[in-house]
């Protein structure tokens, strides 16, 4: 298996998964997704809130703030001494005491810990009138998406198989599919239609150049044909912000291995229990 990147930054990904099966891909992604543990809102005290928000949709929108969780040490509270009670090992106290009028931001959610700190300081919360104000204490811990959404570290997370194009020699160059490609894949090159350096990649299997090529009339079958590869696979990746986008593929690929490894244990045990019997 093989990974290879055609663009990676902070937050964004695309790269290229080879040598592996459908079903290792869809795991993958859904690794991505649901098995990376970041820092969540989950506890809300709410001292005061004369604004515009229930208590329950101040607390709610607390909650799906993104929060940097890069190189912390904080465990799941199940996993914690403290047995879910909260303390400075397994969970992280946010302040905010704000008075109108003005917007609420994200970037009053004071910290205990300036390490952790909301990913994106402009988040608006809610809008207060002269008057009206805001003291709360909120408590951040660890979990994962497989738990709630709001600990997902990614906003978009999807793969397609790998296109290929293939153009038979009864290509007349009509440029009939040229015209008709959505992303503007294909060229007119020596008399014969091919694809255009570097773009085969952003093909979207619409395949409505084959069907262009039907409408011409020039036999039973197309003269080009859309097909895919099955080992290989297009992956774009968008996080929030909590972790950058190597943390987020280490660990979904240290959760694939870890319970790849229990399930080998176990079926090696069972395996010995029946030659056992």
């Amino acid at each position: 298996m093989e990974i290879v990147f055609s663009a990676l930054d902070e937050n964004t990904a695309r790269f290229q998964l080879e040598g592996c099966t459908t079903s290792f891909a869809n795991s993958l992604r859904r690794a991505m997704i649901g098995e990376v543990q970041t820092l969540a809102i989950e506890q809300v005290k709410i001292y005061d809130n004369t604004s515009a928000l229930f208590d329950e949709m101040l607390a709610h929108r607390l909650g799906l703030i993104p929060i940097r969780s890069d190189g912390i040490n904080l465990v799941p509270c199940s996993r914690c001494t403290c047995e879910g009670t909260g303390c400075a090992g397994c969970s992280v106290i946010f302040t905010m005491s704000v008075e109108g009028p003005g917007m609420v931001y994200s970037r009053d959610l004071i910290s205990q810990d300036p390490g952790i700190v909301p990913a994106d300081p402009a988040i608006p919360i809610v809008k207060l009138v002269r008057d009206q104000k805001v003291v709360l204490e909120a408590r951040a811990v660890v979990s994962s998406g497989r738990e709630h959404a709001k600990w997902q570290p990614t906003t978009a997370c999807g793969y397609k198989l790998y296109p290929v194009i293939t153009i038979s020699g009864q290509c007349d160059g009509c440029g009939q599919c040229v015209d008709q490609c959505p992303r503007d894949i294909l060229e007119i090159r020596d008399g014969m239609v091919a694809t255009r350096e570097g773009k085969l990649e952003d093909c979207s299997l619409c395949r409505l150049c084959e069907r262009a090529c039907m409408n011409t009339g020039i036999g039973d079958e197309p003269a080009i044909v859309v097909t895919t590869d099955d080992t290989r696979f297009l992956f774009v990746v968008e996080g929030d912000g909590s972790l950058a986008f190597r943390q987020i593929i280490g660990q979904a690929l240290e959760y694939i291995r870890t319970q790849s490894d229990e399930l080998s244990a176990q079926v090696q045990e069972i395996a010995g229990e029946i030659r056992d019997e």
